[in-house]
């Protein structure tokens, strides 16, 4: 009968691509389930924790808050289970992205009109972008 293997937390960190804090605050956020421990009570991780810890990272890339991780986390754990959750999930999240590409166009929008103040070199005493920060609206 063969074994998988168990890696200590500084394996499942290197293999992951994650730090040992990030991994120990996902075990505390339940994203991650709690390791087995060793007779010296090392946390021994296996395999189901690096693909989960891998799914988690993907989803992050994806700027996924835990909570829709968490989420879709325990959708996955249901593999018989509808995916209208998860698509769901994903329309509201798509709608949040496009609201903050809104966002941040107006910020783009009132970062190049605050730049338009200063064309030339002057003194910090007469920058018309520092003088229209200091102005209180």
């Amino acid at each position: 009968m063969s074994h998988a293997a168990l890696f200590k937390i500084s394996q499942l960190a290197i293999a992951t691509g994650a730090s040992t804090e990030t991994i120990r605050y996902y075990e505390q956020e339940g994203l991650l389930p709690q390791p087995a421990r060793s007779a010296s009570n090392y946390r021994l991780y296996g395999d189901e924790h690096i693909k989960r810890r891998q799914f988690i990272r993907h989803c992050r890339s994806l700027d996924m808050s835990l909570d829709e991780i968490r989420l879709l986390l325990s959708l996955r754990d249901v593999p018989e289970a509808s995916c209208d959750g998860v698509n769901t999930l994903l329309d509201k999240h798509i709608d949040h992205v496009a609201t903050r590409i809104q966002e941040l166009q107006s910020l783009r929008s009132q970062l190049e009109q605050l730049r338009s103040q200063c064309g030339e070199t002057r003194s910090a005493r007469q920058c018309g972008i520092l003088l229209e920060l200091d102005r209180s609206d």
